[in-house]
């Protein structure tokens, strides 16, 4: 086996055995933490050391087991899918070891966490629709048990929502793999592109729309938002970091892969549509976060209305389009781990991370929003032209003003008032006391703002990336 095979094999293979034996420990004592956060720092490092393999535009292709290609579970790995897989587990492994400096209450929580990142892992780095299905169903249904961590009443009634969003999307999702298959006779991403291009556009029409619906819904987009703040605000802080941050991008990437990728001649026929979605959401998500208080409130609308952005810049396409949606996510996926981190602990150094992460949302320079911003009104100018381009420009600039207002306003509420409270006994709640691990949980997540800095400084790297990404889906094929 060579070197960039293994290393496609270990961001799955090494959180799934842990999380297989951590099971059987008590996941609160730290060491048991520790192994998990060991684990998911080889998973990091090992697609880190990937990218480098792929980003040149690379494919590393391995089956599991010796089975013949198409019929043993099949990774494939592409620059579209390890950027994707790269910042989840990033995000990840930051919750991780915030939980683990404040102290693990369950005795499965990191056995669980580790499930999330294995099944993350592996959707993002399958050639295989199905095995794209498991993998789904696995980081989905490790995240519902991990939705009523602490067991609050607000956070079981969390849970349960998220079970029955989780089953409604994965019956819609998996009736449209289905439907491919029917279709095309293969399950194989490459196949099912080549087949589907030479089919009639009807039949691949009403299956695509399955398919987007599905992810439509994973996302949070409105009007399939309904779910989603619930589901954030019960959700503890590191959860909440995990499911806005990490989970939240198989929607993204699901777009992406069997939007712009596998189904781009459906994606265009319906483009009108999802850009229509995109900036109902980013207007709906906007006016909602203004009108909130609690910061996990507000941060769980201004999720909504974030994706719409990516929704936008997928809906324009192209090379400009495709690489403003990949950037967006990343950068998406930073803010919301940083600020969800940041919004259940107090202090001068998590306030000023929660401003990083807060005005990088609203696309404030030098943090790296700034980019995500810029790139899809750079997608606007030059996919789009024209009164279109003009309208998508002034969507995106009224947006980002909305979401200073709401940013500041939180900041404001949360971390300017004396003792850093925000005067409602329900949002202070969740906050974390002086503890002896409060201290380096703030360290971290103000390391975690520095990065978004030093990103929005230095942008040349992750840009270069999200270019492959698209370059990789205009190539064809994951």
């Amino acid at each position: 086996m060579s070197a960039p095979e293994l290393l496609v094999m270990l961001p799955v293979g090494v959180p799934w055995l842990l999380a297989v034996a951590l099971a059987l420990l008590d996941g609160r004592k730290w060491w048991v933490g520790a192994f998990a956060v060991a684990g998911l720092s080889v998973s990091f490092v090992s697609l880190f050391a990937l990218a480098f393999e792929v980003v040149g535009g690379e494919t590393v292709t391995v089956v599991l087991g010796g089975w013949p290609e198409g019929v043993g579970i099949s990774l494939r790995a592409d620059a579209l899918g390890v950027v994707f897989a790269l910042v989840s587990v990033f995000v990840i492994l930051a919750a991780m070891l915030y939980e683990v400096f404040l102290g693990v209450r369950w005795s499965a929580f990191p056995a669980l966490v580790l499930l999330v990142a294995a099944g993350l892992s592996g959707l993002f780095l399958t050639g295989d629709a199905f095995n794209f299905y498991v993998f789904f169903e696995i980081s989905m249904t490790a995240s519902f048990i991990l939705t009523g961590y602490r067991e609050e009443d607000y956070q079981v009634r969390g849970a349960f929502i998220f079970a029955v969003v989780n089953l409604l999307g994965s019956v819609i999702f998996l009736i449209g793999v289905a439907s491919l298959y029917t279709i095309t006779g293969s399950l194989d991403m490459e196949v099912i592109a080549e087949r589907t291009d030479a089919l009639e556009t009807g039949p691949v029409l009403v299956v695509a729309t399955i398919i987007f619906a599905a992810f439509f819904l994973k996302l949070g987009l409105f009007p399939f938002h309904f779910w989603l703040p619930a589901v954030y605000v019960g959700s503890h802080a590191s959860v909440a970091a995990i499911l806005s941050g990490a989970l939240a991008n198989i929607g993204s990437y699901g777009l992406l892969r069997f939007g712009a990728d596998i189904l781009p001649r459906e994606l265009g026929i319906g483009a009108v549509v999802v850009m229509a979605f995109g900036a109902a959401s980013i207007v709906y998500g906007a006016l909602q976060a203004v009108s909130r208080r609690d910061a996990s409130e507000v941060m769980a609308y201004s999720a909504i209305g974030q994706v719409g952005y990516i929704l936008v810049a997928l809906a324009i396409g192209g090379p400009v389009g495709y690489a403003a949606a990949v950037l967006y996510s990343v950068v998406n996926s930073l803010n919301k781990g940083v600020v969800f981190l940041a919004a259940g602990l107090r202090g001068p150094l998590v306030g000023a991370a929660f401003a990083v992460g807060a005005f990088s949302i609203a696309g404030v320079p030098p943090a790296a929003g700034f980019l995500g911003k810029l790139a899809v009104f750079k997608a606007a100018i030059e996919g789009e032209g024209g009164l279109v381009g003009a309208t998508l420009v002034v969507l995106v600039f009224v947006g980002g003003a909305f979401s200073f207002l709401y940013s500041f306003q939180i900041y404001q509420r949360r971390y300017l008032r004396p003792g850093g409270s925000s005067h409602d006994p329900e949002a202070d709640a969740d906050l974390v006391k002086a503890t002896p691990g409060s201290a380096p949980a703030r360290v971290l997540v103000f390391a975690l703002a520095l990065a978004i800095l030093a990103i929005g400084v230095y942008p040349e790297p992750l840009v270069g990336a999200c270019r492959a990404a698209a370059e990789a889906i205009i190539g064809g094929g994951p």
